[in-house]
């Protein structure tokens, strides 16, 4: 599965490198740039970048002018980084399109969920509401699971559990990512309950549940056989 390509565009270095680190070790490519005019540039000559990370205060073009030229080429999600916090500056991100606004500073943790659920729903948005592999149909925008042609009842969180597992084969995916992603960034709760709810899913997908395969001491992968 190919790694998607994020953009990060910050004029302080530090702050690029720490995005950076943590996207990379959740499985992403990374291209940098240090002001909107290169940023530009960039996307021009990248038009395969799933998404733009977008510093507000930079030289050359702000953020709000980066997006807006980007906005006239592509719908490319654009999560906006800023110390501004009032609510003129977001409405004015918003306005111009822009998917999440995230103010510094910010937990990198908490960054790469926003990043995923931005990716998610765009790809849902985008028509691929269907996502299948060999046995098993999974319609997005239907909440329906069909295997071998058949529905299977799934609950809520199963459903949302394969859904993230499908739209990220091959990906080693740590017990605290699919709680970032499937309950929410600021879930809390007994990281065990992922374990409960595989082996319910694993349990309705019959013969095609060993495409989740457990890594062990770490969590699972979505591995077609």
């Amino acid at each position: 599965m190919d790694k998607l390509k994020i953009l990060v565009v910050d004029d302080e270095s530090r702050m690029r490198k720490l995005v950076k680190d943590y996207l990379v070790k959740n499985n992403y490519s990374v291209i940098e740039a240090e002001n909107g005019e290169q940023a530009i540039d960039i996307f021009m000559g990248n038009r395969d970048i799933s998404l733009i990370i977008l510093d507000v205060m930079m030289p050359k073009l702000n953020g709000y002018e980066v997006a807006e030229e980007v906005r006239k080429l592509s719908d490319v999600p654009i999560i906006m980084l800023t110390a501004k916090t009032s609510e003129a500056d977001e409405l004015k991100g918003f306005e111009l399109g822009v998917d999440e606004y995230i103010s510094k500073p910010f937990s990198p943790k908490i960054l790469v969920a926003r990043v995923e659920a931005v990716l998610r729903r765009s790809m849902s948005d985008s028509g691929t509401d269907i996502i299948s592999v060999k046995g098993i149909e999974l319609n997005v925008s239907a909440h329906k699971v069909m295997i071998d042609g058949e529905e299977v009842e799934l609950s809520y969180k199963e459903f949302e559990l394969l859904n993230y597992f499908m739209t990220n084969q091959g990906v080693a995916l740590s017990r605290e990512k699919i709680l970032n992603n499937v309950w929410n960034y600021d879930y809390f709760g007994d990281a065990r309950t992922i374990d409960t709810h595989v082996k319910k899913l694993r349990s309705k997908l019959g013969a095609y549940g060993d495409y989740i395969k457990t890594i062990w001491g770490m969590g699972y992968k979505f591995e077609v056989v």
